[in-house]
């Protein structure tokens, strides 16, 4: 297939790109970017008179597609929350083209034929679907998996998602297996001991819902031992779903000890705060939870100077019954992969605290480089794989779950009017989302 998107507003942060340019697709990849300031243009009638698809991008950004680096597909064994192919098509709603699924599943992936199976399984997603590894037998936090055979038969990363690895001897051996390998580690920070039965933030929503709280030290505390760990090891680690002040200055001083750590934050840590939580709505339930004004303050400002570099979502669906208990009782977790970019955009670019090159540097190319694909993806260059989100900054639009590809409906966005929206998908060359996804694999 030949496609043409003529007339949009580039934005690549692998080149600096960022003015008006046409893309050339063949195949599967970019062919060739004709940029209108050095008087380069498509030839647009010869396209169509060949029968090429040609696509209208004027007044839109035409970024490299989205990769998100954490998000659960629930699949296998959970897949009434969602599966491989419902999560890829939410993905792809959401110009998301490639996605890292966390290994907390049922059976764990912990063994080379659970990975093998969902990445044969994942071959008929309609985005790039790579799978993490857990870190040990069953994430029971005992035994290391064979991390190495785990490497070669695909896994992306190594996480225990959900939880820390407690025993730091055994997380230690994990980190120096880790640097050996040139494997990444994605760590969720949360001492276990510390969170007790802890349900939301300590602070004003805990004591409004008479919930035990979960305070900033719960992260904090891990955080600080497997930053150092790292620096320690020389493993590569990245700190999943930060909410914390204090995440974004052990983060600060992770850069000045020189260690290879990087850092994600989700759209609902730097939009919401516990005092949104107005009712009892477990879908603002989620771990870590919504934290204070000042912690979405430092949040944002670890995004902007860069300390923070990538926008993840951890997409976490869940069945209406589970969410529909009280906060004690439901599970954490909420969707994200429909409302990202938009949360992202109206958040952080429309009022001017980081442009749109710094939204597609965080969420394409960043992720990219953190998981070691920046060659061929997060990028809009010559050879790269066509794998582009072309996004409209004008249009607004209220969030209905009801129309989510997803199955799980668990935002607590809903009714929100959100300022952005993804118009177009195209991974591998192929249009996957085009106003509505595009069924024909």
């Amino acid at each position: 297939m030949i496609m043409l998107i003529v007339d949009g507003h580039v934005v690549d942060p692998a080149t600096g790109l960022h003015e008006i340019a046409d893309v050339l697709i063949e195949q599967d990849c970019i062919k060739k970017i004709y940029v209108r300031s050095r008087g380069e243009q498509a030839d647009y009638n010869e396209a169509q008179e060949n029968g090429h698809l040609v696509i209208d991008a004027k007044g839109k950004y035409v970024m490299p597609g989205f990769i998100d680096l954490h998000v659960h597909f629930r699949d296998p064994g959970l897949t009434y929350k969602e599966d491989i192919i419902t999560g890829s098509r939410a993905a792809a709603a959401g110009g998301v083209t490639t996605v890292c699924a966390m290994p907390n599943t049922k059976p764990v992936v912990d063994n080379v034929e659970v990975l093998q199976d969902i990445l044969q399984r994942a071959e008929h997603a309609y985005v790039h679907v790579k799978q993490l590894s857990s870190i040990t037998k069953g994430m029971e936090g005992k035994e290391l998996v064979d991390m190495e055979a785990m490497l070669k038969a695909g896994a992306v990363a190594f996480s225990e998602d959900g939880k820390s690895v407690m025993d730091i001897r055994v997380y230690r051996e994990a980190m120096k297996k880790a640097a050996e390998l040139g494997a990444v580690i994605m760590a969720h920070c949360e001492d276990k001991d510390l969170v007790g039965k802890g349900v939301l933030n300590e602070g004003v929503a805990s004591e409004k819902f008479g919930v035990p709280g979960i305070p900033n030290s719960v992260e904090d505390v891990i955080t600080a031992r497997d930053i150092f760990l790292a620096h320690e090891t020389g493993a590569k680690l990245h700190i999943c779903h930060c909410s914390t002040i204090g995440t974004v200055e052990l983060m600060r001083m992770a850069k000045r000890l020189g260690a290879h750590v990087t850092a994600e934050v989700c759209p609902h840590h730097f939009t919401l705060t516990d005092a949104d939580i107005k009712e009892a709505n477990s879908n603002y339930k989620m771990n870590p939870p919504l934290r204070t004004e000042k912690d979405v303050k430092a949040l944002v400002e670890g995004l902007v100077d860069g300390t923070m570099p990538a926008i993840s979502t951890d997409h976490a669906p869940h069945a209406a019954e589970e969410k529909a208990q009280f906060f004690d009782k439901a599970p954490f977790g909420i969707v994200g992969l429909e409302t990202s970019a938009a949360l992202t955009y109206t958040a952080l670019v429309a009022p001017g605290l980081m442009d749109i090159m710094d939204m597609a540097t965080k969420m394409s190319y960043n992720p990219a480089k953190i998981i070691g694909i920046d060659d061929k993806y997060g990028r809009l260059t010559p050879g790269a794989k066509a794998d582009i989100v072309i996004f409209d900054p004008e249009e607004t639009w209220v969030v209905d779950p009801i129309k989510f590809e997803s199955k799980g409906h668990n935002t607590p966005y809903t009714g929100q009017t959100l300022v952005g929206k993804v118009l177009t998908t195209i991974v591998d060359g192929e249009l996957r989302y085009n106003g509505a996804i595009i069924e024909d694999q």
